[in-house]
């Protein structure tokens, strides 16, 4: 399928008016073969020095017929090994960037890490780059912006989106499982995203569209009737998942940032990242992100119960755990930047007269998630893994991480919330 961008740009109800970076988007089997073709159009008629950035994985997958299809194409392999999105591997793509003065596209072969170190190069020389994914494992491909872990902070740095997207499902359809799975686990985050999203805007007014929300809701829809397809190797499954995934990313460039696609769920997820109360994870980003998802699900179910007996008492007012920060964040750059992070005191955006007056609509907003055992069930369909023990964490990492990871990101989720409530401790143990 090629994928209308006028679908998702124009005014809309939500007072917008959407714009995306990206230009077009393919997806659909052989597109690889295409690459010839696409490039002749006029809008890309101004490159003539392509950069490949891949690693020796994604070569073998897809980057060989790259180089086949761009005549003159240059290409950085990197070591897959222990190869992560921060100053590292910026490190190393700019030593082997640096000589090539007359490149003016990169062209981003394989999964997340990849792109966003692609990006990021991107933007620095202030080139465009085209993305060609390998799998179908993130919802960053069309990100404005590249997840960095910078020096031990996890950041969302600066960068440019891809002008183009050629999506081969048939090389997505033969990736490796595991990177399917945390795929699946990325774009099953978006329940308890929107629903961040959903309960922050009835609570303080925040900009919301309905429209995306509507759309991220359909993909998940179709994800959810597309897992059989995934594990029996059904090729419009794959189509299906990258479309949530890369839909994702084009909701993001709609709203002008991540809030569609990253709540409490990806808090978590960013907060392991970090390993500033845990060794570094062998896990994906995605598989995290489920991990994540599946605890958050917990814990707002469980608030849900409290809310519907009606038995609570909320605080007047939240204060910033200053002691708390000091104490998980103890490299002291890092704790700074934290504190810095917080002021002002998002919680302050919060009423808890209206939070109380709220009650009736959060819990149908929490009902619209999917329970952690469905979630685990689906998870498992693609073989997909489901607890802290399986990304290596002890299950006292859940209280741990639920009372630190809303201070990682200025952005409110209901898990932040939740410190208004007399059950808290409660529903995070």
């Amino acid at each position: 399928m090629k994928i209308d961008m006028k679908e998702f740009t124009g005014p809309c109800k939500c007072g917008k008016n959407h714009s995306l970076a990206v230009e077009e988007v393919y997806l659909e089997e052989e597109a690889l073969q295409k690459i010839p073709e696409i490039l002749k159009k006029e809008r890309y008629a101004a490159y003539h020095n392509f950069v490949m950035i891949c690693d020796e994985n994604t070569y073998q997958a897809a980057g060989k017929e790259v180089e086949q299809k761009i005549e003159g194409i240059q290409k950085i392999q990197l070591d897959s090994r222990h190869l992560h999105a921060d100053e590292t591997g910026v490190a190393k793509v700019k030593e082997f960037l640096h000589p090539i003065e007359n490149a003016d596209c990169l062209i981003a072969v394989g999964s997340g890490t990849i792109h966003d170190l692609t990006r990021y190069h991107a933007y620095e020389r202030g080139i465009p780059f085209i993305s060609i994914p390998t799998a179908a494992s993130v919802d960053g491909y069309v990100s404005t912006v590249a997840a960095m872990s910078w020096y031990g902070f996890k950041k969302s740095m600066i960068a440019v989106s891809p002008i183009l997207v050629i999506a081969d499902s048939r090389v997505i359809a033969h990736a490796p499982m595991r990177l399917t799975a945390s795929g699946v686990g990325d774009l099953l985050g978006k329940y308890t995203a929107l629903a961040d999203w959903k309960i922050t805007n009835i609570l303080n007014g925040e900009y919301i569209c309905d429209r995306i929300c509507n759309m991220e809701y359909e993909a998940l829809s179709n994800l959810r009737n597309s897992l059989d397809g995934l594990r029996n190797g059904d090729i419009k499954a794959y189509e299906e998942l990258m479309y949530g995934l890369l839909l994702s990313g084009l909701a993001m460039q709609m709203t002008g940032h991540s809030r569609p696609a990253s709540g409490a769920e990806h808090h978590l997820a960013h907060f392991w990242e970090m390993a500033v109360m845990n060794d570094e994870l062998d896990a994906y980003h995605g598989e995290k992100v489920g991990v994540g998802l599946i605890l958050v699900s917990e814990i707002y179910h469980d608030a849900e119960k409290y809310l519907k007996s009606g038995n609570f008492t909320l605080k007047e007012r939240v204060e910033i755990e200053t002691n708390l920060i000091e104490k998980v964040f103890e490299n002291k750059e890092l704790c700074e930047n934290i504190k810095k992070t917080n002021t002002p005191n998002l919680l302050d955006t919060i009423d808890p007269v209206i939070l109380k007056e709220k009650t009736q609509e959060i819990r149908q907003i929490i009902k619209e998630i999917p329970t952690s055992e469905e979630l685990k069930e689906m998870l498992r369909k693609v073989q997909g893994v489901s607890s802290l023990k399986d990304i290596g964490l002890d299950a006292s990492m859940k209280e741990k991480s639920a009372k630190s990871a809303p201070y990682i990101r200025d952005r409110l989720t209901y898990l932040r919330m939740l410190k208004f409530y007399n059950f808290y401790d409660k529903v995070i143990k």
